[in-house]
C-alpha cells in the first residue's frame, strides 16, 4: 500500500469547479483527534472535492508518509503498550516527522500542491504531552527545530466521545495490528480529548473543532465550511 499518493486532478464540474484553484500556491491542512474519530473517511472526501475544483491533492499520513517513517510507525503502533516512553515516543514521532517534513511535505507544499495529512505535529503533543507527561517545553524544542515554518495554514480537529471513538477502532479488522494506542485504556483517551480541546483553545485561528459525532455527510459539511475558509 503506497504511504503516500498525489491525485491527478482535473475539473470535473461541481464542488470548486469554476474557481481556478489551480493557479494557487501549497495549502498545508492537517486532520488531528482521537482513535475512531473518522480522520482517514474525512481525507477521502475532501480529496475527492477539491478534485473536482481542479486542486493537485497530496494525500498522506503520520507517523509515516515515506518508507523509512513508515518503519518507525511499525514500532510505534504495535506491541506492548508500555514498550516507549512519552519521550521515546516524541523523539520517534520526530525522527518520522523529519523524513517526511525533507522528502514529502515541503517539495508537494514547493510545487502548489494541496497536502492533507492524517495526523501531524498536533497529535504528539497530545498523546505524548497531555496525555503520556512529555515535557511541554520538550516537545515544544522538537516541533521549532523539526517544523520551523511548515506549520499547518488548517488544522481540523475531530471530537469525539473517547468511548465511541474507541468502540469504532476496534471494530476495524484491518487496523488489528496498530492497536497499541487503543489498548491504553480509557483514561488516557479521556485525557487525549482534553489535550486536543486545549490546542484548539490555543490556537483558534488555525484549528476549528469537528463534532465527529454526526453522521458521515454532516462531518463533511463541517469540514468543508473550514476548508473553504482558508481557500
Amino acid at each position: 500500500m503506497p504511504v503516500s499518493h498525489s491525485l491527478s486532478l482535473v475539473g470535473r464540474g461541481g464542488g470548486l469547479a469554476g474557481q481556478h484553484l489551480s493557479h494557487m500556491s501549497g495549502l498545508f491542512i492537517t486532520f488531528e483527534g482521537g482513535e475512531g474519530s473518522g480522520k482517514s473517511t474525512q481525507i477521502r472526501l475532501l480529496a475527492a472535492r477539491l478534485q473536482a475544483g481542479g486542486r493537485d491533492v497530496l494525500v498522506t499520513r503520520e507517523p509515516g508518509g515515506t518508507p523509512e517513517a513508515e518503519a518507525i510507525r511499525a514500532l510505534l503502533v504495535s506491541g506492548d503498550v508500555a514498550r516507549w516512553t512519552p519521550t521515546s515516543e516524541a523523539l520517534l514521532n520526530y525522527a518520522a516527522r523529519e523524513q517526511h517534513l525533507e522528502q514529502v511535505i515541503r517539495p508537494a507544499l514547493a510545487a502548489g500542491q494541496t497536502v492533507l495529512c492524517d495526523r501531524f505535529m498536533d497529535s504528539t503533543r497530545a498523546y505524548q504531552g497531555y496525555a503520556g507527561g512529555c515535557p511541554p517545553g520538550f516537545i515544544d524544542a522538537l516541533e521549532q527545530s523539526v517544523v520551523g515554518s511548515t506549520r499547518p495554514g488548517l488544522t481540523l480537529i475531530f471530537d469525539l466521545d473517547p468511548a465511541i471513538g474507541l468502540a469504532r477502532a476496534r471494530s476495524r479488522g484491518d487496523h488489528q495490528a496498530e492497536d497499541r494506542y487503543e489498548r491504553k485504556g480509557l483514561a488516557f483517551h479521556q485525557s487525549l480529548r482534553q489535550g486536543f480541546l486545549e490546542i484548539q483553545r490555543q490556537d483558534p485561528q488555525r484549528c476549528r473543532l469537528i463534532d465527529a459525532a454526526q453522521a458521515v455527510d454532516s462531518v463533511a459539511d463541517q469540514v468543508w465550511s473550514a476548508v473553504a475558509g482558508v481557500l
